[in-house]
C-alpha cells in the first residue's frame, strides 16, 4: 500500500505552497501549521515531510520551533529538511521531534558528509531528497541546475547506504499537472535498492493509484491536499 505523506511548506512559520519552487508565487494557506497537521492525523495520515523554505534559501534551519510545535502537538512521524548543513542542525531538528530527515543539496556537495550522518544517525532515518528538472538534479532549493543524472546520483547514494528517497519533478510542482510517472518508472527499474516517494503534479486519488500501481512506496501531496483537488475523506483506504 502506497503510504500518503502531506507537505507541509514553511515561510515564516507558516504553511505556504510555491509553484515549480518560485519564492514569488509565494501562497499562505494557514498561519497554524500544529491545525493544519492535527486535520491531517485525524484523517489518519501518520507521516509529514516539513520543509524549511526559508531554511533551503538561507542555509540555515529557521523553523525548528514550528517542528518541536506540531511534534509535540501530534503523533505524526515528521521528515524535516531545509538549510540542514552541520552535524548540529541535524542533530538540532532531531532533538525538535523529526523522526527523520531529508537531505538534497548536502548530499550533492558534501557526499562525506551524507556518509557521516547515514552511519551515526542510521539510513532509516535520512530520506535522501532529489530536485529534478530535465532528467538532472537541482539543488539550493531549485535556484542552481547541475549537471547530475538523476539516476546516476540515485544509483551512488544506494551504494553509499541510502534506502530511503523523494524524487521531486520541478517543473510539475506545485501546477497540479500530473506526476511525472516516466521518471519514476525509470528510477524504479534502474534504482532496486531505494524505496522511492514521489513528489510533484499529484492533483488526484487516479494519479496516487498510478504511482501505486508504478511500485512507489510513498506519495507527498502538497497544494491538492490545501486546495482540495484531493479530499482527506478519499484516502481513507490508503491510511486504513
Amino acid at each position: 500500500m502506497i503510504e500518503i505523506i502531506p507537505a507541509m511548506d514553511l515561510i515564516g512559520g507558516k504553511c505556504v505552497r510555491l509553484t515549480q519552487g518560485d519564492f514569488a508565487s509565494e501562497k499562505v494557506y494557514s498561519d497554524d501549521p500544529l491545525e493544519v497537521a492535527k486535520r491531517f492525523e485525524a484523517a489518519g495520515i501518520r507521516r509529514l515531510h516539513m520543509v524549511d523554505l526559508d531554511g533551503a534559501r538561507t542555509g540555515s534551519p529557521a523553523n525548528l520551533h514550528v517542528l518541536k510545535h506540531v511534534a509535540s502537538g501530534t503523533a505524526l512521524s515528521i521528515d524535516y529538511g531545509g538549510g540542514l548543513k552541520s552535524e548540529n542542525d541535524a542533530k538540532a531538528a532531531f532533538d525538535a521531534g523529526a523522526s527523520m530527515i531529508n537531505v538534497g543539496s548536502l548530499a550533492v556537495r558534501e557526499p562525506s558528509t551524507l556518509a557521516i550522518w547515514l552511519d551515526k544517525f542510521g539510513n532509516d532515518r535520512i530520506i535522501l531528497g532529489a530536485d529534478v528538472r530535465g532528467g538532472k538534479i537541482a539543488i539550493d532549493g531549485w535556484m542552481t541546475d547541475t549537471d547530475v543524472s538523476v539516476v546516476e546520483f540515485l544509483l551512488e547514494k544506494s551504494r553509499d547506504g541510502v534506502i530511503n528517497a523523494f524524487v521531486t519533478d520541478v517543473t510539475s510542482d506545485g501546477t497540479m499537472s500530473g506526476p511525472a510517472l516516466q521518471l519514476y518508472r525509470r528510477i524504479i527499474s534502474e534504482v532496486p535498492g531505494i524505496s522511492l516517494i514521489a513528489s510533484g503534479g499529484v492533483r488526484s486519488v487516479t494519479d496516487i493509484n498510478d504511482l501505486e500501481s508504478l511500485g512507489c512506496a510513498g506519495v507527498i501531496i502538497g497544494k491538492a491536499l490545501y486546495e482540495k483537488g484531493i479530499r482527506l475523506e478519499e484516502l481513507a483506504r490508503y491510511v486504513g
